[in-house]
């Protein structure tokens, strides 16, 4: 089976190790541990690779966060992949930080990625895995936070966490999303 994995972030250096760019760290850590090299191609960076029986498009949409849509639905159409075989990773700033929920479906929650993936396939359908980034900020800062750089204390703890969800979306191509969610959202 195909599942196309897509991490959501924003293209370009100066969004490279910012909070809402975690989407993109987790589908590198995929890629480096699987050895998949990624490829410039159409609206994004593509990496294959197989876990066991799946086989695995890596993708990091080129489109910046509030245009992935239109990435996630040409490489659906492109590889031929349902929309049960899609999941989206992405930063949630109503989860502590490091905590990862996945959902098979559910709303955009306000973030502006989701929301346009869930337009472009007229559908809340999909798996999502939700990377907690915490809210630590004050009013009217949202946007500084989000698009700023880790703490120190929270960049130690990112090995550990991206090797959760990197089990996660391995869990989700062998077992399904029921039960890789019976598995890992009621941990710590």
């Amino acid at each position: 089976m195909k599942y196309l994995i897509v991490g959501l972030g924003n293209i370009g250096d100066e969004y490279a190790d910012t909070r809402h760019n975690i989407g993109f760290r987790i589908a590198d850590y995929i890629a480096a541990d699987q050895q998949a090299a990624w490829v410039d191609g159409r609206y994004g960076f593509t990496a294959r690779c197989r876990i066991k029986n799946a086989e695995l498009v890596l993708l990091k949409p080129s489109t910046y966060m509030n245009l992935s849509g239109t990435a996630v639905r040409y490489w659906l159409q492109k590889e031929n992949i349902p929309i049960e075989q899609l999941l989206v990773l992405v930063d949630d700033l109503a989860l502590p930080f490091g905590t990862l929920r996945l959902r098979g479906k559910g709303s955009e929650g306000g973030h502006n990625g989701l929301r346009n993936i869930q337009d472009c396939l007229c559908t809340r359908n999909y798996a999502r895995l939700r990377f907690g980034i915490g809210a630590e900020f004050v009013h009217g800062a949202q946007i500084n936070y989000v698009l700023g750089t880790w703490t120190g204390e929270e960049e130690q703890a990112l090995p550990e966490r991206l090797k959760t969800a990197a089990e996660i979306v391995r869990s989700f191509c062998l077992q399904g999303v029921e039960r890789t969610m019976n598995q890992y959202n009621s941990r710590k």
